[in-house]
């Protein structure tokens, strides 16, 4: 194994993080507050100032890859925003957010969950990789690294719950949501994230099978998204917590 402690600090590297929340602060600045876009935004940017943009204060045990896998992790997401602002298609993951982002059956919750969705279940596998390859190290030596930053995934998701799920009240008249939410779990979407970077990493000699397999994987991700963007009916911005 790497002992990632003694790799040499990597300024820009460490530092591409602050270009990520400048780029997501633009970008957020640009979205109507309905916008399903801007609702993963807001909250993807949120955590990433919390936890993210502080990969020196010793939350980590080896700060440049951490700093390292954050930003490989968001650059994805900012790929996908940058491919429809020019007219292109983005990643099977990410279609269904950037096609319903308008719709108005669709829920605030369900654009979060969609996005973590997208960005946990196909970018987070792909990100290991390329920080491996960045780095020079293998997926093992980047499994601390892995568990802290789903530890923050985590917090973010019981954040996205707190702040999105409509009060009880609203949640008894609508039975498609609550089911929704118990039909996702995380744990169960970062533990497959884990194994598709290390059956990439296995088949990185073999670049006709990995390029099948990001594609299966980024189908099956995108799939998934659609079902938990399912129009529920209207929905009253207005109604939501503290609105």
């Amino acid at each position: 194994m790497v002992p990632l402690e003694s790799l040499g600090e990597d300024a820009d590297r460490v530092h591409a993080l602050d270009t990520v929340v400048r780029r997501m602060r633009a970008l957020g600045a640009d979205r109507p507050e309905r916008d399903g876009v801007g609702v993963f935004n807001r909250v993807y940017l949120a955590v990433t100032e919390e936890a993210g943009g502080r990969p020196d204060t010793g939350h980590f045990a080896a700060p440049r890859a951490a700093a390292t896998l954050e930003a490989l992790l968001a650059e994805r997401y900012l790929g996908a925003v940058d491919a429809v602002a020019r007219g292109r298609r983005p990643p099977a993951c990410w279609r269904p957010l950037f096609q319903l982002r308008g719709h108005p059956g669709v829920r605030p919750l369900q654009f979060a969950l969609a996005g973590i969705h997208a960005h946990v279940g196909h970018d987070l596998a792909l990100a290991v990789v390329d920080a491996c390859r960045t780095l020079g190290c293998e997926p093992a030596d980047l499994e601390d690294e892995f568990d802290r930053a789903g530890e923050v995934l985590a917090a973010l998701e019981e954040r996205i719950r707190e702040d999105l799920v409509p009060g009880p009240d609203l949640l008894r008249v609508a039975d498609p949501l609550t089911h929704l939410l118990g039909a996702w779990s995380l744990e169960r979407a970062r533990d497959g994230a884990w194994s598709a970077a290390r059956a990439l990493w296995a088949l990185r000699g073999l670049p006709g099978l990995a390029r099948e397999f990001v594609q299966q994987l980024d189908a099956g991700v995108g799939l998934a998204g659609r079902c938990l963007l399912t129009p529920l009916g209207s929905w009253s911005y207005d109604a939501l917590p503290g609105r």
